[in-house]
């Protein structure tokens, strides 16, 4: 299975966060990243957590825009140049990327997890020798 984000449109108002946050908490379900990108009157809320279908259902049921998207998640050696290296494989490929963050998980031990909107299909960071993860290595269930 291929790992899913959940964007949420929220207003960029105190509180937005930790109501969304609550929710999520309430209904059982594993946050493993997030980030936020904003502007002055609203903000992008992209989470992954281990049940993204469920996690749209009750957001959804809260009111709260969300869309569900793939991305890559790619295992990435937690040690000086890690990530540069990563990087370099990425640019030499010449493998297009929106935006990137990490996420943290005890699943890949002595590694980090690099998440990463694109384009390209994951076949492509395998191919340019990459080790792109699925989302059961990283304890997503649906």
């Amino acid at each position: 299975m291929e790992v899913k984000q959940i964007s949420v449109f929220l207003e960029n108002k105190a509180g937005k966060l930790a109501h969304i946050c609550r929710i999520i908490a309430d209904a059982g379900i594993d946050l493993k990243a997030l980030n936020i990108a904003e502007t002055s009157d609203y903000g992008v809320l992209r989470i992954i957590t281990d049940r993204p279908e469920k996690t749209v259902r009750v957001l959804s049921a809260e009111n709260l825009v969300c869309r569900l998207t793939d991305v890559v998640a790619v295992k990435v050696p937690d040690v000086p140049g890690g990530l540069a290296d990563v990087l370099d494989v990425i640019a030499k490929k010449e493998i297009s990327i929106e935006y990137m963050y990490s996420m943290l998980t005890s699943s890949v031990s002595g590694n980090a997890v690099l998440v990463f909107q694109t384009t390209e299909v994951p076949e492509v960071f395998a191919k340019a020798g990459l080790s792109v993860l699925k989302g059961s290595d990283l304890g997503i269930e649906e």
